[in-house]
């Protein structure tokens, strides 16, 4: 299963997932002038960040609204970039965060689990219901080896619009998706216990963390909200098991690390790999603490 290869990139190189969510204005003007188009600009941006830091990330998410945002150019960017990761053996995310019925859902599972736009893992929203959202994607979990990430609990501070609403038992809906989530995880789980079905749960605090990995026992997590969005290795300490279980997502904190290191601009892929380094060894210092 996919996900037991990513515990396993996760054991060897640590929880970073490096986020490729690559807007045209995070590039150095001298390094994109090269190009003739934007989309050609990002693809060689990513694959500079991709050959630094593979050694040290667990896996690659690519965040595909940056990517429609530039038209057919950025699509095909979008596609070399997944293309790529898999040429160099590394684990891929698209990050698309679909939702809809059924037939359309099965349309969107074929876009992104094969042909151009094939990834490893993709992410989804659970709201219009596990039959016709989730489904159509999970078929291909032992039939091609694929994996997803089901948004739970998100970082962002509109995730209070809807996910804490509470029922007659106090429940917010957050948590009972995460238990919908988990009984689907637990049915089909990998060698190290944890599913191809996993959730995205956002860097919040320690207390709600430990309640959700309680609550997502079997899921595979991937945790945005580090860095740039406020949080901090200590507040996810608590996500993982046996210090494995999740990967922790940065972005921007990342791909900008050349405007904060003393380097010139051209550094730009070194700097990503200070980056990452620094995160991957914050992270490690307190599941130590913990464990």
């Amino acid at each position: 299963m996919i996900v037991d290869k990513l515990y396993e990139r996760v054991e060897e190189k640590g929880h970073v997932c490096v986020g490729l969510d690559t807007d045209f204005s995070y590039l150095p003007e001298k390094f994109a002038d090269k190009f003739s188009t934007r989309g050609e600009a990002i693809f060689n941006f990513n694959k500079e960040i991709i050959d630094a830091t593979y050694d040290a990330a667990a896996c690659f998410k690519v965040q595909i609204a940056y990517y429609e945002a530039l038209g057919l150019e950025g699509l095909k960017a979008y596609s070399d970039t997944l293309k790529y990761i898999k040429e160099k053996d590394q684990i891929s995310i698209a990050d698309i965060k679909r939702g809809d019925i059924s037939r359309t859902a099965e349309m969107y599972a074929t876009a992104h689990f094969t042909g151009d736009f094939e990834a490893d893992f993709v992410t989804l929203n659970p709201y219009m219901g596990i039959n016709d959202s989730l489904e159509p994607f999970i078929r291909y979990i032992e039939k091609d080896n694929k994996g997803i990430f089901v948004l739970v609990r998100t970082s962002n501070r509109g995730a209070r619009d809807f996910q804490f609403i509470k029922n007659k038992e106090e429940e917010p809906l957050y948590e009972i998706v995460a238990e919908r989530i988990e009984k689907l995880a637990s049915e089909t789980g990998g060698k190290y216990g944890f599913s191809s079905i996993g959730a995205v749960v956002g860097a919040t605090n320690s207390e709600e963390g430990s309640a959700l990995r309680k609550k997502l026992s079997s899921a595979f997590l991937l945790i945005p909200g580090y860095g740039a969005q406020g949080g901090k290795a200590e507040d996810i300490s608590e996500y993982f098991v046996d210090g494995n279980g999740a990967v922790v997502n940065s972005s921007r904190g990342i791909l900008l690390a050349y405007k904060k290191q003393e380097k010139v601009e051209s550094d730009f892929g070194l700097c990503a790999r200070n980056e990452v380094i620094r995160m991957r060894d914050d992270i490690k210092s307190f599941i130590r603490v913990k464990k």
